[in-house]
């Protein structure tokens, strides 16, 4: 068993890759495009405004149009260009403290299906913690066959 008492600021994911809420939905979906994360914090002067997840992304991105021709991802790659940040992300975004356990943020995790959290100090955002990161901390050990 790991130790509980680890800190979230201990296993964070830094830097993080940010948007502001005046941002385009076009540049959401190239850094979804370009980068193996699943989750953007959404940041307004250091301060979290809120947070986009890929599955937010895609299932707005699948409500647009049910035929794949280039007439529709031309349609589509317009409405990205003009769809702000701000419109679709998620607003009440619960957030962690680099002080916080590992334990904590599992607790988080389970109680209110939460994929990722950012991690806040000082009301600015240092950190991102996801549940692959908690996956990644817990099962670091090597396997022993026995």
């Amino acid at each position: 068993m790991r130790n509980r008492t680890t800190t979230v600021g201990q296993i964070m994911s830094t830097p993080v890759i940010t948007v502001g809420p005046d941002d385009t939905m076009k540049r959401v979906q190239d850094i979804f495009r370009m980068n193996n994360i699943h989750h953007i914090p959404v940041v307004l002067d250091g301060k979290v405004a809120g947070i986009v997840s890929k599955s937010d992304y895609l299932r707005l991105l699948h409500g647009f149009t049910l035929f794949k021709t280039e007439k529709s991802a031309e349609y589509n790659d317009a409405i990205m260009r003009s769809l702000l940040v701000g419109e679709v992300m998620t607003k009440q975004v619960a957030t962690l403290s680099p002080e916080d356990t590992v334990e904590m943020a599992a607790g988080f995790f389970r109680e209110n299906l939460f994929h990722a959290l950012p991690v806040v100090s000082k009301g600015l955002l240092v950190g991102i913690v996801t549940t692959f990161d908690l996956i990644t901390y817990a099962f670091s050990e090597p396997v022993v066959m026995g």
